[in-house]
Order: C-alpha cells, then sequence, then structure tokens
C-alpha cells in the first residue's frame, strides 16, 4: 500500500497581517468658554450636505456692545455659538436666517439681524468644499421664552425634492 504526501503550502501559520492603523485626526486646542456660556456636547448633526455642531449656548443677556454700540434686547438675548462644516465637493450656501431657536412651546425665532450686525457676525455665506467655519447666531425672544433648541437647516442635496426640515439639536 502506498501513501502519497501533500504539501499544502497556503495553510501557514506565518505572520499575520497589522491592523489597520487609525486615520490621523487633527489636534485643535480647546477654547475656554465665554463668562455665562453653557458648553454644549450634543454631537454633530448633517442636513443636506452640512455638518452643524453647537459648540455654546447662553441666553437671558438685556444687552450687547459691539465694536461701536449697545443694543438693547427687545426681550433678551440668546447667542448660540456653531461649528458648520461642507461635507461635499461643491461649496453650500449657509443662511443665518433659516436657523431657527425652537422654544419649550414650539414657537420659532430668526437670527436678530441688528444683534448679527452689532456683533459683526455672517448673515448668508459660502462655504467652500470642506471647509469649517465657527461664529455665534445672536437672537432676540421674549423674555419669558425658554429656549430647549436650535434648528438647522442647510442646501438640499442635489436631487432632493423640496426643502430639507432641518435637524434640532438639545440646547438645554
Amino acid at each position: 500500500m502506498a501513501f502519497a504526501t501533500i504539501s499544502l503550502s497556503g495553510c501557514s501559520s506565518g505572520p499575520a497581517k497589522p491592523a489597520p492603523s487609525p486615520s490621523p485626526t487633527y489636534v485643535v486646542p480647546a477654547e475656554t468658554a465665554r463668562p455665562g456660556e453653557t458648553v454644549i456636547t450634543a454631537k454633530p448633526v448633517v442636513d443636506g450636505q452640512m455638518r452643524f455642531r453647537v459648540l455654546g449656548f447662553h441666553d437671558g443677556m438685556p444687552s450687547i456692545f459691539g465694536s461701536h454700540a449697545e443694543w438693547n434686547a427687545k426681550g433678551q438675548y440668546v447667542r448660540v455659538r456653531v461649528l458648520i462644516e461642507s461635507t461635499d465637493r461643491t461649496n453650500q450656501v449657509f443662511d443665518a436666517k433659516q436657523q431657527l431657536l425652537v422654544a419649550s412651546d414650539g414657537r420659532t425665532f430668526s437670527v436678530d439681524d441688528a444683534a448679527q450686525t452689532t456683533k459683526r457676525q455672517p448673515g448668508r455665506l459660502p462655504v467652500g468644499s470642506f471647509v469649517r467655519m465657527e461664529f455665534d447666531l445672536w437672537y432676540d425672544v421674549p423674555k419669558d421664552v425658554k429656549i430647549t433648541k436650535i434648528r438647522f437647516f442647510a442646501d438640499p442635496p442635489l436631487g432632493a425634492i423640496g426643502p430639507s426640515k432641518g435637524v434640532d439639536v438639545p440646547l438645554r
């Protein structure tokens, strides 16, 4: 009786392939929150081709100071510090007037033009491909309103049918 010897070269127990290394990340230094500001730790949200992240929130301000003016609120000023980022290969348009504060009773409020101008913050601007920007949104809301969230809107992506319904981020 003859036996054959078979060599299996594909079943060796040689060294394992190393696990892929994680992608490198940018190191962005932390910044101290401004007096009275609550740091918001909600995860970023995406609407259309824009990513939004809330960094800080401050309400109950009776007035604001700019580089050349003091302006009293009709009710109370609310400031929301945001970081936005285009997530597409094309430019996106950011429109501050579309970003709404939402109160506990469901009412919504648009950015206040006078406060936005006094604090020299952007209104409508192009955001380049994969560009990130950080700035404030200023609102003037009634004194008795309790703001609970912000609703972000971006340009609808190519091929979308109808406008965005927005995406909410809790502030309290």
